[in-house]
């Protein structure tokens, strides 16, 4: 979706946009579906290191999110390092960002 690169400004409207699509996400959550779909972070390790959050953060959002259906999808995940590799599927929850 990103035509070239997205400053922090235009990065938070696009989370505040996703939590009011979805008022259930929190800001890691509507932060973890916004990077995926600009193509920021499609991976965990990544995701906490360019936000400068725990790994363990953004897993718990990441695990609360898929268990929630149909929002994300896991691609592959390291069992050593727990990196989880996933994308945003959801049409409906993401229309803010399409």
């Amino acid at each position: 979706m990103s035509n070239g690169p997205i400053d922090a400004s235009r990065f938070l409207s696009l989370v505040e946009a996703a939590q009011i699509g979805d008022i259930s996400l929190n800001a890691v959550q509507a932060a973890i579906l916004v990077a995926a779909k600009i193509g920021i972070a499609h991976d965990s390790r990544s995701f906490a290191r360019i936000f400068d959050i725990e790994h363990a953060l953004g897993l718990r959002d990441l695990q609360a999110l898929m268990d929630r259906g149909g929002i994300v999808t896991v691609l592959s995940r390291d069992a050593r390092t727990l990196r989880t590799h996933y994308k945003a599927v959801s049409k409906k929850r993401c229309r803010a960002l399409l």
